[in-house]
């Protein structure tokens, strides 16, 4: 990797969240709560809606497959992060940094990628209700799940590899509290402005294309539920909507001020705050997203709850 006087970079130290001493135990406990919040949360709501049969459909086939993102997408990230908090020197190795660039990236992608299908699944539940358990069957569904697998699997690929066949000559200090992209290129001494634009033409097929396509399909969504004549009809229809369409405002709103802008303009400081909500806090929020505002959820949990606490 190195050429002439360029030493070949063996490992990197993060900088982490914040290089205030004081700060570190309360972000220590904080993001410990966080994540064992995640796992928790993530990990309940799989067992519950794998436990009830009247919640194997699809749609909650697809929040299985997103909580299980969450974990690892969240587990990904914390444990290293959390340790840090209490380590005096915060070291990565060069093979350990790029694969958790690689996951980092697959894991957003596939999670992104499962709210445009699940955007499709409610189009399809609305706008064609008879036709729904044919279009949605099994076989579609996994394929689509794969699908995603593949393109996140494709992108992270070519973003990692991209990236770290990049010379590291400036530093082996990454300004960050994980190995991510941007901070990477900027330790960079080799010419990456090509890079930045293929990186930058990726993120854009892949998050934009979601996003006008969940877009796309709340539409016509909107449209269908519009021409129902009664009230209580429009409500019951849009709520199957109301957690998806949260969990999309939040996920993507904050991917795309994230990375939908070239490298070059990347502020490390903001890219920590909102990673640290896209990569931590989000994965934390789902379970509650879709438990507290998704009625036959909310029953599910209810009964589980009685029942436990009955044998109890």
């Amino acid at each position: 990797m190195g050429e002439g006087n360029h030493s070949v970079v063996t490992e990197f130290i993060l900088s982490g969240l914040t290089d205030h001493p004081q700060l570190q135990i309360p972000l220590f406990l904080l993001f410990l709560l966080i994540y064992v919040t995640t796992l928790v949360g993530n990990g309940g709501m799989i067992w519950l809606l794998s436990t009830d049969p009247r919640l194997h459909t699809p749609m909650y086939f697809f929040i299985v497959i997103l909580f299980f993102c969450d974990i690892c997408c969240s587990s990904t990230i914390a444990p290293k992060m959390i340790l840090d908090f209490l380590a005096k020197r915060k070291t990565i190795s060069y093979t350990d940094c790029a694969v958790q660039t690689y996951f980092s990236i697959l894991l957003s992608d596939v999670e992104c990628l499962l709210l445009t299908v699940m955007a499709y699944d409610r189009y399809v539940a609305i706008c064609n209700p008879l036709l729904y358990t044919v279009i949605m069957s099994k076989q579609h569904c996994g394929q689509l799940v794969a699908g995603a697998c593949i393109v996140g699997l494709v992108d992270a690929m070519i973003q990692t590899c991209l990236t770290f066949q990049l010379s590291f000559c400036r530093s082996n200090v990454i300004n960050h509290y994980f190995c991510d992209v941007a901070p990477l290129l900027a330790l960079s001494c080799s010419d990456y402005s090509l890079i930045d634009i293929v990186l930058f033409a990726l993120a854009c097929f892949i998050n934009l294309n979601s996003f006008m396509t969940i877009l796309l399909s709340y539409v016509c969504i909107f449209s269908t539920v519009l021409h129902i004549h009664s009230a209580k009809g429009r409500h019951k229809t849009f709520s199957t909507c109301a957690c998806h369409l949260t969990a999309v405002v939040i996920l993507y709103g904050t991917g795309l001020f994230i990375y939908l802008r070239p490298m070059s303009t990347y502020s490390a400081d903001m890219g920590k705050i909102t990673s640290v909500f896209y990569m931590m806090v989000i994965p934390m929020l789902n379970p509650f997203i879709y438990s507290l505002r998704n009625k036959e959820v909310k029953v599910t949990l209810r009964k589980t709850m009685n029942k436990l606490l009955t044998n109890f």
